[in-house]
């Protein structure tokens, strides 16, 4: 790794490069995963035929309920009594903390601090491709620095052959008090931002929008630093039960496919006269709106408006926009979009620029699991443990025979000399 001496930074790089690398499975991991997603059930059972040499057949991939029931039935009772400590422990801190608690103190003696602490440094991408996008150095350099975090670097790609960097995009950089901003861009600035350079310090996490080569490089780099997600082309569903004006929500289209051609634009009703009247006004608009791309359009009748939320709720996009008294009702159904807009008066287009709400928002579905940018983005939370007197005595009866079950002696050792 080519760099300076970062201090600390570089004794911990050389320390850790006292353990072997890990093996390259890249190769073989890719194979198995398209042979499963193209074969399906009967790929699986084939792979744990040749990989673990155990006959599965795909009728039986799924365990039973009954055996499941049997296989507690006919545990050690010391072992269960261990799973059953370990259960209601993780269960008690979980809770607390989605109590907003710091600190559990559990039966046992044993006390559980969880501390949330910002990371030390932030690496921020600013896309500058088509445009210059100063809007997300905002999102992401703005919220690191309310996280916490101490140090922030942007990286920029230049905006014209002499390497010079837009200039709305160094005044973002400014206001937000950005520490340090390289002139670079594209998958070797994500690369610069992780590893470190002769120049650039290393960072822990990376957030920002981009292209492919900038998601895939993120993809790529992502376990040596954290990641805000992998994000793709615009999306905006738009769910309307037909009253609404129509030329507004051509006009939200409209505005999300500025993004690109690769933007995806999507409008359900259970009123077909309004998907018509939407239509309408697409095609009559886009004729004097140059900067709109030939992005697709997605016109969808649905039953009801129950089942627009749902399928909006499948889609799992970007952006949604619910518009009309029926379809705002149902705002509290949706639990799968990046951000949810509310109301006639409410446009996406906000929520990229000023309404306060992050615009790097999941994609591509990943709204399923993944959030916006936020202060966890840069955040990560740390267990402290500490024991009562007597602690250590009750709990190594519980862990050590669970360590034994897995076939770690010393591991049980280890808790039963403390007591």
């Amino acid at each position: 790794m080519r760099q300076h001496d970062f201090g600390p930074t570089a004794t911990a790089s050389e320390i850790r490069a006292l353990t072997p690398d890990p093996r390259n499975v890249e190769d073989g991991v890719r194979e198995i995963v398209a042979r499963v997603r193209a074969g399906g059930d009967v790929a699986v059972c084939e792979l744990t035929a040749e990989i673990d040499g155990a006959i599965v057949t795909p009728g039986r991939l799924r365990v039973e309920p009954a055996a499941l029931t049997a296989a507690v039935e006919s545990l050690d009772v010391a072992v269960a009594d261990g799973l059953r400590t370990a259960i209601a422990n993780v269960t008690a801190v979980a809770e607390d903390q989605l109590r907003g608690r710091k600190a559990t103190d559990l039966p046992d003696g044993q006390v559980i601090d969880v501390e949330e602490l910002a990371v030390r440094r932030a690496g921020v991408y600013a896309p500058a491709g088509r445009a210059p996008y100063p809007s997300s150095v905002v999102m992401a350099a703005a919220t690191a620095r309310a996280a916490g975090v101490d140090e922030i670097a942007v990286c920029a790609g230049p905006s014209s052959p002499d390497g010079e960097i837009d200039p709305a995009i160094l005044a973002a950089c400014a206001l937000c008090g950005v520490d340090e901003v390289y002139r670079a861009g594209g998958a070797q600035a994500i690369a610069a931002l992780a590893y470190g350079t002769e120049t650039v310090a290393p960072v822990d996490v990376i957030a920002g929008p981009g292209g492919p080569w900038v998601q895939e490089a993120k993809r790529q780099v992502f376990g040596i630093v954290g990641i805000d997600g992998i994000a793709g082309p615009s999306e905006l569903v738009v769910v309307s039960d037909g009253d609404a004006d129509a030329e507004l929500l051509a006009l939200d289209l409209l505005a999300q496919a500025e993004h690109g051609p690769d933007s995806l634009v999507v409008a359900i009703s259970q009123d077909p006269d309004m998907l018509e009247l939407i239509s309408v006004a697409v095609q009559r608009l886009v004729v004097d709106r140059p900067s709109v791309q030939d992005a697709p359009l997605a016109l969808v009748h649905s039953e009801t408006i129950q089942d627009a939320v749902a399928l909006a709720d499948e889609i799992a996009p970007e952006h949604l926009q619910l518009v009309g008294p029926l379809a705002e009702e149902l705002a509290d159904r949706v639990r799968a979009a990046g951000c949810v807009f509310v109301g006639p008066a409410v446009a996406t287009a906000f929520g990229d620029y000023v309404t306060g709400s992050n615009h790097i928002l999941p994609t591509g579905g990943a709204a399923r699991f993944q959030s916006a940018v936020s202060p966890a983005t840069f955040r990560r939370r740390m267990a402290r443990v500490s024991f009562a007197p007597g602690a250590a005595a009750r709990l190594a009866a519980k862990g050590a025979p669970l360590a034994r079950a897995e076939g770690f002696p010393v591991h049980a050792e280890s808790m039963e000399r403390r007591a």
